[in-house]
């Protein structure tokens, strides 16, 4: 199933990546591939995931405080954003009610 990314998805996981290399080298890369690695995961079982709100469900990623939030379209899996488990819940709803 194709893979879609709001902007802001994307400007997340490119925030992300940056911060963890500064502070460590390859840290971002890292964390890039484990985003990757869920993101496979999530097209390959995409019911599996519990439900976050609605009908967006959520993947936490295992080496880093992250989750990954999508929503299962007619044709493809979107991805609403990259969100820090632990820093402004909710703050990606509008995103959901902008893409209706």
């Amino acid at each position: 199933m194709k893979i879609i990314f709001d902007k802001l998805a994307q400007v997340e996981l490119d925030d992300a990546s940056e911060y963890y290399e500064l502070g460590v080298p390859r840290l971002g890369s890292r964390f890039r591939e484990e985003v990757k690695r869920g993101i496979r995961i999530i097209r390959e079982y995409p019911d599996a995931w519990a439900k976050e709100k609605g009908d967006v469900r959520r993947y936490l990623l295992h080496k880093f405080p992250y989750k990954i939030l999508y929503s299962i379209e007619e044709n493809y899996i979107y991805i609403i954003a990259i969100a820090h488990c632990h820093r402004c819940p909710d703050y990606w709803i509008d995103r959901i009610l902008e893409k209706s």
